[in-house]
């Protein structure tokens, strides 16, 4: 299987599964990760989600065997695969209504760098890299990278990146802002986990509410960004955890919570 899904602790994990080509993303791939995004996203008992690769490598991005044989046949998936694949992978996982993480294992390249830049939180094995790969076959940015990255590590750095196509290290990633944490080799994954079972323990509902208002601040005026502030946090306060968690500041004890 080319996609390995895991349960523990409220924590989904989905591994990429294709260790022989680097977990680059085959039609296959792309369309039953999306399908397992949009089940997770629909399931209360996955609070938080975790997405790594197999073997060596995060994500390769694109499989360019696939993509040369089904463009020399004429198929028109190769030229439809952003649109019909890509981006709603994109917003399903910033969409997510939980803490989306992204235990990067090893080298992630093009659609699987961005697939990072679209998690909530990455972190990173010691001797992975990031390689906005896109110029070197003569393609522009996809997958959201050129909304992501900027916001990660600023405009002129991502231009940087992407104009120049050279691998960045994890430990200088950190340094500008691309991952959260870098653990050593062979860690990442459980890391990963460890503080997803952490978020998932706890106010889950706040964590989309505070996501959505991250969201649309991250694009939208001052304005918007207060209206959506406003909103989340009459629906937040209206919540059983924010009462739980009030209760339980003035009892002196620790918040147990639902997620509701």
């Amino acid at each position: 299987m080319s996609l390995l899904i895991d349960d523990s602790d409220g924590v989904r994990t989905f591994t990429l599964n294709r260790p022989e080509s680097f977990n680059s993303f085959t039609v296959e791939l792309k369309e039953g990760l999306l399908a397992a995004l949009h089940e997770a996203a629909q399931d209360p008992a996955v609070r938080a989600v975790v997405i790594t690769g197999a073997g060596r490598a995060f994500c390769a991005g694109q499989d360019l065997k696939e993509h040369i044989s089904l463009l020399a046949q004429g198929d028109p998936m190769p030229l439809e695969t952003v649109r019909k694949h890509y981006n709603p992978m994109v917003r399903a996982v910033t969409g997510m209504p939980k803490p989306v993480i992204a235990a990067v294992n090893g080298m992630a390249a093009g659609a699987g760098a961005s697939l990072a830049y679209a998690c909530d939180l990455r972190i990173a094995a010691e001797s992975a890299k990031f390689l906005m790969a896109f110029a070197n076959v003569g393609l522009t940015a996809d997958s959201g990278a050129s909304w992501t990255l900027p916001r990660l590590i600023g405009y002129g750095r991502a231009m940087e990146l992407m104009l120049l196509a050279q691998p960045i290290g994890a430990p200088e990633a950190k340094e500008i802002g691309m991952v959260n944490r870098v653990v050593p080799d062979g860690e990442a994954l459980a890391a990963a986990q460890e503080l997803a079972a952490r978020m998932a323990a706890g106010p889950t509902t706040a964590y989309a509410m505070l996501k959505e208002a991250m969201l649309t601040a991250a694009g939208a005026d001052l304005e918007a960004a207060l209206e959506t502030e406003g909103r989340t946090q009459a629906e937040a306060g209206q919540t059983s955890d924010h009462r739980e968690a009030v209760e339980a500041f003035v009892a002196k004890r620790k918040a147990t919570f639902t997620g509701r």
